[in-house]
């Protein structure tokens, strides 16, 4: 019997690119291109190709309801879409984007710090994110065993030495983007 992994489906997606015309390489004649966006969702960061609904112009970084039911932008979603094929622009507010996110939800990021658990008996979660070796792992497990961090610039204070928490889940939201890691820690694809 195959187990299937549930993959919990986006409710929403920030813009990063909005093509009115479609894709410049798409050879077919004008009237036939459709208009696209490329977008990443808010919740796991897939990166999202979305078709907008007749005369709806999106915005670069406008937040579109993509869930089930009656979308108000959105006509449908295309399907994902790999890091190398967002266009120069969705490339370069990827980040910036990404960034955004996690700085509006920083609790749900600092959580990961207070819950990461141990992947087996030589690697814990914690040493997956960029800058972080068992030194940090270990001030990290011992400073949220006395209290759970309740921000980032309490992690920062209580962990020594500690890299920017921010910029470091941000560089492995973006290497778990490029697809170059094993182990999935915030992003669904």
């Amino acid at each position: 019997m195959e187990i299937q992994e549930k993959h919990s489906k986006e409710e929403a997606a920030i813009v990063l690119d909005f093509l009115p015309n479609g894709y410049p390489h798409d050879e077919r004649p004008m009237y036939m291109k459709t208009p696209i966006a490329q977008a990443v969702g808010k919740e796991h960061f897939v990166l999202l190709e979305l078709v907008p609904k007749k005369g709806v112009h999106l915005q670069p970084f406008e937040e579109v309801y993509i869930g089930e039911g009656k979308r108000d932008k959105i006509h449908h979603i295309v399907g994902k879409i790999m890091l190398g094929k967002l266009t120069a622009t969705a490339k370069s507010e990827l980040e910036f984007v990404i960034k955004d996110i996690i700085n509006k939800d920083g609790k749900r990021f600092v959580e990961f710090f207070n819950k990461a658990q141990p992947l087996s008996t030589r690697m814990h979660q914690l040493e997956l994110l960029p800058g972080l070796g068992k030194k940090h792992m270990w001030q990290i497990i011992e400073a949220r065993q006395e209290k759970p961090f309740e921000s980032f610039a309490d992690l920062k204070s209580r962990v020594k030495l500690m890299p920017d928490p921010e910029k470091i889940v941000m560089k492995r939201i973006l290497q778990e983007l490029e697809g170059s890691e094993k182990h999935k820690i915030f992003v669904d694809v």
